[in-house]
């Protein structure tokens, strides 16, 4: 019996067969909040008729919260176009109801409550300007009975006798994909099975470079050409295979996914904007992994702010390029054929107007000389996980590229040029970070059934069973967003607001899920024998590379306050 006007209690694990119109009522008012919010937040940082950059940043609480609640509505407006096409297809079966009520109970308690942005901050309606009654007014039937019922004990623990009825390799639910997707899915997850996971952890133990072998291997199945046009050598394929395809690797190890990302960006770049002689020249060798590029853009002191670059290339009297400077955080640079360089040759400027990008080769280094090519050194750092390319400082004095790989033989647009590539990139590190995530969920699973504790195995506890349950249900939360991500780029949109909101909901998903699956180890996750303290560590960088979580909340905002 409902009291106080609240959603009547039962154990139930499914709501009601009227699922997806509950889900959908929900959705309104949640769009409803959303949209007060944004009129508040851009009421808050409007001066002279116009939003103000400097308010947008004093005022980050209430900015990043609306980039955090504006991903969560989104998240589940694609959860229930995943619904909806589930049921289309026949596939909507007991699982993928938990999780979708799952999923709305616990985002629409998070909306209400507070978003977790991490660990230590939330955030609360009342920071965006909404008070008690635009929450009353969010909170309707739909919301309630979701907020009571959703994310239930009773849910979670069934979802979970489910995910041990079948096999702990195959993905939680229905992802909707079309067949030839999977098939890319299934290749990959048994390439990831057989030749990555037996070897992943003593790589990553021994702070090894990953294998030739497997890079030849990857190669041969196309995975740096994924998405490079056919007629410059590629299998000119979808961004959603890119994700499916580094999703699986990831999960096998992010090394190996990460690898494709190195000519995804390349690629980009040269697509977007080199000359149709530079696309000729390079993208083939790109496509067939006989060239292995490495992205140089951060520099120390810099961080995300790559307006500041201080590198210079000085065009001399031959027409080639001169470079002296400094770059921090290269990864796979030492193996590299090319690097995509960014640097100023504008000397006078002092932002990202003077910044030109370059395909400067360099010769790949070996075992006694890392950096054998004249004017430039490396040394390495070393990192607490994403080991497999390991990751590089470089000092260039004195380098030359020659005039011919400016990029679209013109100067100052080569940060213009990078952006273009921001909307890949985000989406390919969310599929990363699915990966990662559903590496801990595998780990995690596996232990939890085969534990003893108290004379029963770790998984028939609750609060076990809970992590697990919603380990799988944020996993496929971030899955939805990315593929939706993915679909748009694939549709010629603009998704830079949708890619960055697939990035940093998924760099959350596998730090809480990676952070779960140690703890449900207990003690011999901290322990560096155990698989777990290995995802630990990768999942960490997730929040970091490609705009750290706080600077994609601040584009995010942006996008949103116009």
């Amino acid at each position: 019996m409902a009291h106080d006007g609240q959603a009547p209690m039962t154990d139930a694990p499914i709501i009601s067969d009227d699922l997806l119109a509950l889900t959908g009522a929900a959705l309104e008012p949640a769009e409803e909040m959303l949209q007060t919010a944004t009129d508040r937040v851009r009421e808050m940082v409007t001066a002279d008729g116009r939003v103000s950059a400097a308010a947008v940043d004093a005022h980050q609480g209430a900015t990043h919260g609306l980039a955090w609640l504006a991903t969560s509505v989104e998240a589940l407006r694609q959860m229930q176009g995943w619904a909806g096409r589930l049921i289309e297809q026949g596939s909507m079966g007991e699982v993928e109801k938990l999780i979708l009520q799952i999923a709305f109970g616990e985002y629409l308690n998070q909306i209400a409550g507070g978003i977790p942005m991490n660990q230590g901050e939330q955030a609360r309606p009342q920071d965006m300007g909404l008070g008690w009654d635009e929450i009353a007014r969010f909170d309707t039937d739909a919301v309630r009975e979701l907020r009571a019922r959703g994310n239930s004990q009773a849910a979670r623990e069934r979802l979970v006798r489910l995910m041990q009825e079948r096999n702990a390799d195959v993905t939680v639910g229905a992802t909707g994909l079309d067949d030839e997707l999977e098939m890319i899915r299934e290749q990959f997850r048994r390439f990831a099975v057989e030749k990555v996971e037996p070897h992943a952890h003593e790589w990553h133990l021994k702070d090894e470079l990953i294998p030739m072998e497997i890079i030849e291997e990857l190669a041969e199945m196309g995975v740096f050409g994924l998405t490079i046009p056919e007629e410059h050598g590629g299998f000119g394929l979808s961004k959603a295979s890119m994700v499916v395809v580094s999703e699986e690797l990831s999960r096998g190890y992010i090394g190996v996914g990460s690898l494709g990302t190195r000519s995804e960006i390349a690629a980009e770049l040269i697509i977007c904007g080199g000359t149709e002689e530079q696309k000729r020249t390079w993208l083939p060798k790109i496509a067939n992994g006989e060239i292995l590029p490495t992205a140089v853009f951060t520099e120390p002191n810099t961080g995300s702010d790559l307006g500041s670059l201080r590198t210079r290339a000085v065009k001399d009297e031959s027409g080639n390029y001169v470079v002296t400077g400094n770059k921090t955080w290269i990864t796979h640079a030492a193996r590299a054929h090319v690097m995509t360089l960014l640097a100023r040759t504008d000397p006078d400027s002092t932002n990202h107007r003077g910044l030109s990008m370059f395909l400067a080769e360099k010769l790949p280094g070996t075992e006694g000389d890392l950096f054998p090519s004249e004017g430039m050194t490396g040394t390495e750092i070393e990192v607490l996980g994403y080991r497999g390319m390991k990751e590089y400082e470089l000092a260039f004095d004195g380098f030359r590229v020659q005039g011919e790989n400016l990029l679209g033989g013109e100067e100052g647009r080569g940060f213009k040029q990078l952006m273009e590539t921001f909307e890949s990139a985000r989406i390919q590190t969310a599929a990363r970070a699915i990966g990662v995530a559903q590496s801990a969920l595998d780990i995690a699973m596996r232990y939890a059934q085969e534990r003893k504790q108290f004379g029963r195995a770790l998984i028939e506890f609750p609060r076990v069973s809970a992590k697990l349950a919603m380990m799988a249900v944020e996993i496929m939360v971030a899955r939805q967003l990315t593929y939706f991500s993915a679909w748009e780029k694939d549709h010629g949109r603009r998704c830079d607001l949708e890619a960055g909101m697939a990035k940093l909901l998924g760099a959350r998903v596998a730090w809480a899920a990676a952070d779960n699956g140690l703890q449900i180890h207990g003690g011999n996750g901290f322990a560096t024998e155990y698989p777990i303290s290995r995802v630990l560590c990768d999942a960490r960088i997730l929040n970091i590379f490609e705009g750290a979580a706080e600077i994609q909340a601040q584009v995010i905002a942006r996008r949103l306050l116009g």
